[in-house]
């Protein structure tokens, strides 16, 4: 594309979504859950139309040599376009967070404050290889009253647009600006072009893999929002209770690896490894998981596939799991901070203290306890859906739905008072 056209694209995206997030802020709760209702309606009404764009960049994905992992990240199946339809329906019908007041109080002259909800304004969302986010970030965007520009991976396109029209027709059936949901087309030109309009767009939404985490963060000028890599652990104690800790970590590593909420390495306490060992490999092999252990781990599992170095650190997105053995829930934790990546940790454990200090010194946007990490998910948090899961600090951290998306204002009432 050339950068005259490329500068062009740049200038109408962003000035329409700019001007769309003005209108969107008078929007009523009634006129956009409408919309939202209708969108998931068409959702489903377009089914066969949105399946046959996936199947066409799935073929295209499969031929390109893509990795099965990759493949089930961009598939879409009726229960997963039903599923996108819920959450639009879950965001319809959770409490609108704008014009909330946060907080109010009165000074001792009179002055009434007030800490009240507002929109971000305008979001670019930049994602990779899951169409689904496209209907999940215009949903949560909608309902926010922000306008969203939706820069999904070419490998997903077909499938993003027949998504996207059949929100966008119900924006404009409901009177809501058209502009409010854009999908962005055109190569990095166009999307390094929106990461330098930090006078139009407020917030950058990221998540992907290496590539694009470093383009995204060495371009822009807006703050982003990361969801990048998800290299997850799960730690059975001395304490566990065993049985469980296997439902745990097959449900976390077998249950969709494709995800950044599966877990990439195992951890298991040096008393409960000769117990646990044995029988987790042989359920993990069962499902189909090649195991790969620390020497420790191959003295009881002779026939595991020796982990390097590069495994801790890796996030495999596949049926792959690394395991290693600690002295300790200490040793735990510090290889955690070694090798985490602050999405979501878990324990398994029966003994109090060990769960407590584990949930207060893990540094991740989830924490849990006996249970699985795979519930890192706006769906499963009950926010109807999510535009990402951030590992920031400021100013959203984990799954982020409807009040992440928003900011605040002071409004502030007063009876003529002035400042002595």
């Amino acid at each position: 594309m050339e950068a005259i056209e490329a500068a062009r694209m740049v200038e109408a995206l962003s000035g329409d979504a700019r001007a769309a997030a003005s209108a969107l802020a008078g929007a009523s709760t009634r006129v956009k859950d409408a919309a939202l209702r209708a969108a998931a309606a068409r959702l489903r009404r377009d089914e066969a139309r949105v399946l046959a764009a996936n199947q066409s960049d799935v073929e295209r994905a499969r031929a390109a040599g893509e990795s099965a992992a990759f493949v089930d990240r961009l598939t879409l199946t009726p229960r997963r376009i039903d599923q996108m339809a819920r959450g639009l329906e879950e965001i319809a019908g959770l409490p609108d967070p704008i014009g909330e007041t946060i907080a109010a109080w009165r000074r001792p002259n009179g002055l009434e404050i007030a800490q009240v909800r507002v929109p971000i304004g305008v979001v670019l969302s930049i994602y990779e290889s899951r169409p689904n986010v496209t209907a999940d970030s215009a949903g949560l965007c909608l309902k926010t009253a922000n306008a969203v520009l939706l820069k999904g991976g070419s490998e997903a396109q077909a499938t993003s647009a027949a998504i996207g029209d059949a929100i966008r027709a119900e924006l404009v059936q409901a009177g809501l600006p058209r502009a409010a949901v854009q999908l962005v087309e055109g190569g990095r030109d166009v999307t390094r072009g929106l990461l330098r309009r930090d006078d139009r767009i407020d917030v950058v939404i990221a998540r992907g893999g290496e590539t694009l985490k470093h383009m995204i963060l060495e371009e822009s000028r807006i703050p982003v929002v990361k969801h990048f890599e998800g290299i997850c652990h799960l730690y059975v104690d001395a304490a566990a209770d065993l049985a469980m800790a296997e439902r745990i970590c097959l449900n976390a590593k077998v249950q969709r690896p494709s995800v950044c909420n599966a877990i990439e390495n195992l951890l298991v306490q040096e008393d409960a490894a000769p117990r646990f060992l044995p029988q987790i490999v042989g359920a993990l092999r069962g499902a189909g998981c090649e195991v790969r252990g620390c020497p420790a781990s191959r003295r009881l599992v002779p026939d595991l596939v020796a982990a390097s170095d590069a495994d801790w650190d890796t996030e495999y997105l596949d049926l792959i799991l690394s395991i290693c053995i600690v002295p300790s829930l200490d040793a735990a934790l510090g290889f955690i901070a070694q090798h985490g990546t602050s999405l979501a940790e878990a324990i398994v454990t029966e003994d109090y203290a060990a769960a407590r200090r584990f949930l207060a010194e893990v540094d991740a946007a989830a924490v849990f306890v006996n249970a699985s990490t795979r519930f890192t998910d706006g769906y499963e948090f009950g926010f109807g859906a999510e535009v990402g899961i951030s590992t920031n600090r400021l100013h959203a951290r984990g799954p982020m739905g409807l009040r992440e998306l928003t900011t605040y204002k002071y409004q502030v009432q007063g009876a003529g008072q002035i400042r002595e």
